[in-house]
């Protein structure tokens, strides 16, 4: 700026010269010389007037009493003054004109006025524009007599973007966002944004910026502070608590694994005590099977028994009325081959065998066929063309019904002790089971009889 002085001086150019110096007085301003500037205003004004600078004279001189007013928390009455002298000298139909007029209503009072005035240029400015930020911070600042929070911060949030956009750090958008913030309690944001205007300030040495956002960032930071210290508070007592409630945890999870290793026991225990319980049951069932296969098998064969008997007495009767009557007759030849003849004890054998076989097959009509399921095919049994079985077939049959002794399966049999002992070795080597256990898959064959 000086040099622009210096210059103009050369150039022996009065105008530009006046220019020089209202942009010097400006600066005067902004660094708080405020008498320097006011003198030098006051040694142009002629020449202001002369060159045709009466709004850059007034513009300057509004400006210095509004950094005043921000220093003193209120307008003198040479704001107004000079305020209503720009009025008058700015063309109307100058596109700084609404400006100003919206920033006289602003001043006073008539907020409402000033924003239909401004919500128009801000809807017509380019999205993202210089001319936007500067018309989204009046707009905001309408809002202050309102203590309308939530609009300044949008307002000054938009005029803050643009701002950044447009790489402008002279601004007051983070100084008015940051205050608006406070107002509503978000002291967080508050200090990020009173810091940027406060860094902003101090990096482009503007000294009234620095001053303004100086008046508001220790109450903010000292705001921000407090709240650091009750988070951190709050942090403090809630790691307490969580460390109480995950000793609880603790020990709530200790005494369920416990339990749970208590109920496990327990489980085991019934687990066990059923198993015992089915086992014994089961026992019990095969038992009462056992007693009721061999009950039956008892009603069986007794009144088989007793019928056998009965007949057998009626035929030794018969019998003995025939050799009686062949003694009485002297027929002591027919006597004598009657006496010495096997055909009575084989036919009653072969009754017998027959009643055996049909009794035993109609209690276990499979047994046959289960039989052979535990023998090779070359070793199968079938029924003879009467359905009687053979002498092997009625000693395994013997062995089923429990009679396992060999000399009382021979002496029912009416065969040697080792001609039954060979039928037994020979049927063991050849079945398909281990032959240790061939005998006993014999006993379990019908075990649910007929």
């Amino acid at each position: 700026m000086y040099d622009n002085i210096c210059i103009a001086k050369e150039l022996n150019n009065p105008s530009w010269l006046t220019e020089s110096k209202l942009s010097l007085i400006r600066h005067y301003s902004t660094e708080g010389l405020y008498l320097d500037a006011v003198r030098a205003l006051d040694s142009i004004r002629p020449q202001a007037y002369k060159h045709g600078l009466l709004t850059s004279y007034y513009s300057v001189y509004k400006q210095l009493y509004l950094f005043y007013s921000a220093s003193n928390d209120f307008f003198p009455p040479e704001y107004f003054l000079y305020q209503d002298s720009l009025l008058m000298a700015t063309d109307k139909n100058s596109n700084v004109y609404p400006f100003l007029v919206a920033e006289k209503l602003s001043d006073t009072e008539h907020s409402k006025e000033a924003r239909d005035i401004l919500l128009p240029l801000f809807d017509a400015a380019e999205e993202g524009s210089h001319l936007q930020a500067m018309l989204a911070n009046s707009i905001g600042r309408t809002y202050r007599g309102e203590n309308n929070y939530e609009m300044q911060k949008k307002y000054f949030a938009l005029s803050a973007i643009g701002d950044v956009k447009n790489a402008v750090r002279e601004h007051e958008s983070f100084r008015s966002l940051a205050i608006a913030c406070y107002q509503t309690n978000d002291i967080e944001r508050a200090y990020k944004y009173i810091s940027q205007s406060m860094e902003d300030a101090i990096f482009t040495n503007f000294n009234m910026r620095m001053i303004e956002a100086s008046q508001f960032f220790p109450i903010i930071e000292k705001s921000y502070q407090q709240k650091l210290e009750k988070e951190k508070n709050r942090f403090f007592y809630l790691a307490i608590l969580t460390g109480v409630i995950a000793v609880f945890l603790i020990i709530g999870i200790i005494y369920i694994y416990r339990q749970m290793n208590k109920l496990a026991a327990i489980r085991k225990s019934l687990s066990d005590t059923n198993a015992q319980l089915n086992q014994i049951n089961e026992e019990a069932v095969n038992m009462n099977r056992e007693l009721s296969e061999s009950n039956l098998l008892k009603e069986t064969y007794i009144t088989q028994f007793l019928h056998v008997c009965s007949l057998y007495v009626k035929k030794m009767e018969k019998y003995q009325s025939l050799l009686n009557k062949k003694a009485m007759d002297r027929q002591l030849e027919d006597l004598y081959k009657i006496l010495k003849s096997r055909d009575m004890i084989d036919n009653e054998l072969k009754e017998l065998y027959g009643l055996f076989d049909k009794i035993f097959l109609n209690l276990y009509p499979n047994f046959v066929e289960e039989l052979n399921k535990l023998l090779p095919d070359e070793e199968q049994f079938k029924l003879k063309k009467d359905d009687s079985m053979t002498a092997e077939l009625r000693m395994l049959a013997l062995i089923r019904l429990g009679i396992t002794d060999s000399s009382a399966i021979a002496e029912f049999l009416h065969y040697s002790i080792k001609t039954i002992y060979n039928y037994r070795t020979r049927l063991r080597n050849k079945a398909l089971v281990r032959s240790e256990d061939f005998e006993n898959e014999v006993k379990k064959i019908g075990k649910h009889f007929n």
